[in-house]
């Protein structure tokens, strides 16, 4: 089936910005009912959790919002719901969040990719207190450091920009953005502060973090790596800057190999961006997040305005075509909430993504939202 049977479906609860009509722009200042362009999401049917990045925290609400614009119950990286700042204005490293976009909870601790202090953090459980400091830092010698590559070259202990995390293949996988690399710690659990990475995938060399290993593209190089996600047989990466996503199967558990799979362009070599050409099913332009639940491929086309949906798992290839389209009336649309006003079914700059069950969780970053809909 080609046509996009999701086009029409409407999304079960929205969390920020309302749709007025118009353009929604962010409040002057934060609440806890409203966002700021959040880019990462979690959520496992019960509990959800929101990287409100331009805010500058992450909330959480332990228990499912009855309505529309709830507030939340918890901050994280602020001391209240009402304020804002990069690492709390300047004053707090330790418990402050500068850009946070990936969440997740692993093995019941909530990890945040503290993107632009260049290192990952995690809690003990999901934080019942607002303010809570993190108990596990990844990418910095100490709780206090957040310099790029802790203020050396890199190495696999550091960090530069890691925007996405996942387990895959029994493997805790970190898209190290700006070191143009994906990193992975073989282990299911959250590795040892310190450890350095067992698989350096898209760099010939640690301290290497050229564009694309500093030549064209191919099947082992990255430009933007965002975002991970999987299953026991396959590791897609979404390699925005490229704008493709990137498939190994088997994951590539004990060394660097080209990818056997890549979807939205027509072969391992091409880095095309089609702007406002009709789309299709095969194209993709600046994905930023992949995530992979109940058989299913979901990838955030962030720059054309949708989420795309593979009904069963690509695992090599070139330009597998999706099967399903959100928030967009057919494949070939691509405008900011359909070239038209914010709606409750429309998407501007989807970002992040989180799949549990029939459940899709959207960070909706340039409507200042986050949705989730029934696949």
């Amino acid at each position: 089936m080609t046509v996009a049977s999701l086009a029409s479906a409407r999304p079960l609860l929205r969390l920020g910005g309302a749709a007025p009509g118009g353009l929604r722009l962010p409040d002057a200042a934060p609440t806890p009912g409203t966002m700021y362009a959040p880019r990462g999401v979690w959520t496992d049917g019960e509990r959800l959790v929101v990287a409100d990045t331009g805010n500058h925290r992450v909330l959480v609400w332990h228990r499912w919002p009855e309505a529309d614009g709830a507030p939340a119950d918890v901050v994280v990286g602020q001391p209240g719901l009402l304020s804002e700042g990069p690492n709390v204005a300047g004053t707090d490293v330790v418990r402050g969040l500068n850009l946070p976009t990936g969440v997740a909870v692993v093995d019941g601790r909530l990890v945040v990719a503290d993107a632009w202090n260049h290192r990952l953090l995690a809690w003990d459980d999901l934080p019942q207190e607002s303010f809570t400091p993190p108990t596990w830092v990844l990418g910095q010698p100490g709780p206090s450091d957040v310099e790029a590559n802790a203020g050396g070259e890199p190495s696999l202990s550091s960090l530069y920009w890691p925007f996405g995390f996942g387990v895959v293949a029994g493997c805790f996988w970190v898209a190290d953005t700006g070191n143009r690399r994906v990193l992975g710690w073989r282990g299911p659990h959250l590795p040892d502060p310190g450890r350095p990475a067992d698989v350096l995938l898209g760099q010939d060399d640690p301290a290497a973090r050229e564009d694309n290993r500093g030549g064209a593209a191919g099947g082992s190089t990255f430009r933007w790596p965002h975002a991970v996600a999987g299953d026991e047989r396959t590791l897609y990466v979404a390699d925005a800057g490229d704008h493709r996503v990137l498939g190994w199967t088997p994951p590539p558990l004990d060394a660097d190999r080209p990818a056997d799979l890549v979807l939205g362009q027509e072969d391992l070599t091409l880095t095309d961006e089609f702007k406002n050409r009709p789309q299709g099913a095969r194209r993709l332009r600046f994905p930023y997040g992949v995530v992979v639940s109940e058989g299913r491929l979901v990838v955030a086309d962030t720059s054309n305005n949708r989420v795309l949906v593979w009904r069963d798992l690509p695992r090599a290839g070139a330009g597998v075509p999706a099967d399903d389209v959100l928030a967009q009336p057919d494949m070939d649309a691509n405008g900011e909430n359909r070239w038209d006003a914010v709606t409750d079914d429309s998407l501007c700059w989807p970002y992040g993504l989180c799949a549990t069950g029939e459940l899709l969780a959207v960070a909706d970053s340039g409507n200042n939202r986050a949705m989730v809909w029934q696949l």
